[in-house]
């Protein structure tokens, strides 16, 4: 029986990076897990994982063997033919293997492969200790880390993600002689900077958790994560409200504490005046604070503070985080009200002389087209044109503001609550912000319809520029952002159910663009956006064949095809789906190998076989059965419909044959098939489904 002891290395630093340091831990436990497989050592991983703290990344494992297993090893060498000479004596070639091999040709084996016998060299070393491979292990580990940026410090030539101050290696109760970046390792480690600022000695690995745990350090980055959002939640519970926990900021403060303490903090009323995104992202994304919402979901002046220490005096870091924020603040509040001074007519006339796109005029230009496309829109899905075009025409007027000129995230955001103020209508206002949805991938899209049109146009406009001034992404780069924005034109028009054709949205948005000498045509468009849309299907198990199947047709909208995709998805479950997709890809082979035109009508009194006489008798059937249902888009049900077509397709192929010296014969034969495929793919092409 394999014997086991638990293992423990840690690896002591300054302040690591706070963003790169979950992915730090990973590489160096991932670094040590390879090390240690590699090498055939055994390993009991049970529920490790890594384990971090912004000054220390660490590995523990509860059993790690103490030794590799034997080494066994095979060399072959030459063969027999060519090993001895005709006396049976060793040849040369023979010789040199064995003295490479170190013994005498007599003690070699043989074995037999393909080309006949051969000498082999067979050897049994016992495995090493795994104490005099763990520093090996480690190097390796260290050595394969994603540092982009080695930091060097004192006069060495070695350099690390942050300068290291110590090194831990127990394999059970004893040290393992190793040394990392002028660290030789011990058992000892450091607690807290301020709270337990001495040395933390280890017995054996077991005692990692807790000894730190005792020193002020919480080492269990998951552990330290559910402390904060405890302290963060009872701390706005206190002050009345519920806390606004943003993952992201969550994730740095973790990578900033390792004895996090929620530090409940205040700031002036009067600052509420300030759109409170303006003040949510001063707090959040400068300061790393956890903002408290009121019973409404609305910014209360209250906020939590995350300190790295148990203060003594907690009334003067509640005054420093105080502090801190109230210069961001004020000139917040100063901005919002010149703005409201300047007025968005203002705004808006300064656009004319902001640069859009060299080949696509300034931003007034671009807010002119948008809202000519707005219009259009509104009028095709029921909103009131007039009303659209207004909210296009005020959408950009926020990027003259001095708000998003010093939070460029508010664009948008910061033009609705300006509309509200000059009593713009509400909807006019929401919009304005909406136009900008989906912002991120995982966002939802605009949730008015006003502001679905708005977002529409605006992607619209963008894509159809783009291509018409050469701007085409190309491998990593995408300086318009093309492929988000046809993901996010493609998604409100799937998520909105807006019935609407995308290549003649895309034709009068090309119309509008100044930039022709460049432009693409439609189907280029619209075939990046279908492009962006595979993605979009394959994150929601939807097969690249069957997405091909449904793009291979002509379809209405995205709203249509969105349909005839889920009709198709629910047609591959049927048992008759497989034989029928491989029939019409038979079928379609056949008919791209006729000469001429393949008649268009069937002439029933020409069917010589009972099996072409059912088959059009059901085919006239399914037609007759699914015209109505075609009509109403009740894809699902025509396909349905269409699969109880197998029995008699079987029976065709199996005893009838289609090219037949009878030309009148086989030209009425390849009629029924072509009438038969030409229904079989009215929803989706299902033959790609038999590639």
């Amino acid at each position: 029986m394999t014997t086991m002891s638990p293992l423990l290395i840690e690896l002591g630093t300054e302040e690591l990076p706070v963003k790169a340091l979950p992915g730090l831990a990973q590489a160096f436990f991932d670094g040590v897990i390879d090390g240690l497989a590699k090498r055939g050592i055994a390993f009991d991983r049970g529920q490790a994982k890594p384990l971090h703290t912004p000054r220390r990344l660490a590995v523990a494992l509860p059993g790690v063997a103490l030794e590799q297993p034997e080494q066994k090893s095979e060399v072959l060498g030459p063969y027999l033919n060519i090993a001895l000479d005709a006396d049976g004596q060793p040849t040369k070639a023979l010789q040199g293997f064995a003295a490479k091999a170190g013994i005498d040709w007599t003690q070699l084996e043989k074995t037999t492969d393909n080309k006949g016998e051969r000498f082999v060299h067979r050897a049994v070393k016992p495995g090493a200790s795994t104490a005099s491979l763990l520093p090996e292990i480690l190097r390796e580990a260290v050595a394969a880390m994603p540092i982009p940026k080695p930091m060097r410090w004192g006069d060495h030539d070695y350099g690390f993600a942050r300068p290291v101050h110590w090194l831990v290696l127990l394999l059970g109760k004893d040290v393992v002689e190793a040394e990392l970046f002028g660290a030789r390792a011990d058992r000892m480690s450091r607690g807290h900077r301020f709270m337990h600022d001495k040395p933390v000695w280890f017995s054996t690995p077991a005692d990692y958790v807790e000894s730190l745990r005792g020193a002020k350090v919480l080492v269990d980055p998951d552990e330290r994560r559910e402390r904060i959002v405890l302290e963060v939640t009872e701390a706005a519970r206190a002050a009345g409200g519920s806390a606004r926990i943003d993952t992201g900021i969550l994730e740095e403060v973790n990578g900033l504490t390792e004895w996090p303490k929620a530090v409940t903090c205040s700031f002036e009323r009067e600052f509420l005046a300030v759109p409170q995104e303006a003040l949510i992202a001063t707090m959040e994304a400068n300061q790393k604070f956890f903002p408290v919402l009121d019973g409404d979901g609305r910014l209360s002046e209250h906020f939590i503070g995350i300190a790295n220490i148990e203060s003594r005096d907690e009334a003067e870091v509640r005054k420093g985080y105080e502090r801190v924020i109230r210069p961001r603040f004020a000139d917040a509040k100063f901005f919002f009200v010149e703005d409201m001074k300047q007025g968005l007519a203002s705004m808006n006339a300064g656009l004319a002389t902001v640069k859009y796109q060299d080949k696509l005029g300034s931003i007034a230009d671009k807010v002119a087209r948008v809202a000519a496309l707005a219009q259009a829109v509104a009028a095709q899905v029921g909103i009131e044109p007039e009303q659209a075009r207004r909210a296009a025409e005020l959408s950009k007027a926020d990027l003259q503001s001095r708000l998003v000129g010093e939070f460029p995230e508010l664009q948008g955001i910061a033009g609705r609550y300006y509309a509200a103020v000059e009593k713009e209508p509400l909807e006019v206002a929401h919009a304005i912000d909406e136009a900008y949805m989906p912002r991120f991938a995982g966002d939802a899209i605009a949730p008015s319809k006003l502001g679905q049109v708005l977002a529409i146009a605006e992607r619209l406009d963008t894509l159809a520029g783009g291509f018409a001034a050469g701007l085409k992404p190309t491998g990593n780069k995408d300086p318009f952002a093309l492929r988000r924005n046809a993901l996010g034109l493609a998604r409100t028009l799937l998520e909105g159910d807006h019935d609407l054709s995308l290549s003649a949205l895309i034709d009068h948005a090309r119309s509008l663009q100044p930039a022709k000498q460049a432009q693409a045509d439609d189907a280029e468009i619209a075939g990046f956006v279908y492009d962006r849309l595979r993605g979009y299907y394959a994150d929601r198990g939807v097969a690249s064949v069957q997405f091909d199947a449904v793009e291979n047709v002509a379809h209405h909208s995205l709203s249509d095809f969105d349909r005839r995709l889920t009709a198709i998805a629910e047609f591959a479950k049927l048992p008759e789906a497989e034989a029928l997709a491989a029939a019409n890809k038979r079928i379609r082979n056949i008919l791209k190998k006729v000469e001429g035109d393949v008649p268009s009508r069937v002439d029933t009194s020409r069917f010589t076989e009972p099996a072409e006489r059912e088959l059009g008798e059901a085919v006239d059937s399914a037609i007759a059965d699914t015209d109505p249902l075609l009509e109403s888009r009740d894809y699902v049900a025509v396909l349905g419909r269409l699969a109880r077509l197998r029995p008699q397709v079987d029976a065709f192929f199996d005893g009838v044959m289609v090219n037949v010296d009878d030309a009148d014969v086989r030209n009425n034969r390849l009629a029924l098939l072509k009438r038969l495929s030409d229904r079989l793919g009215s929803v989706a092409a299902i033959e790609y489904l038999s590639m």
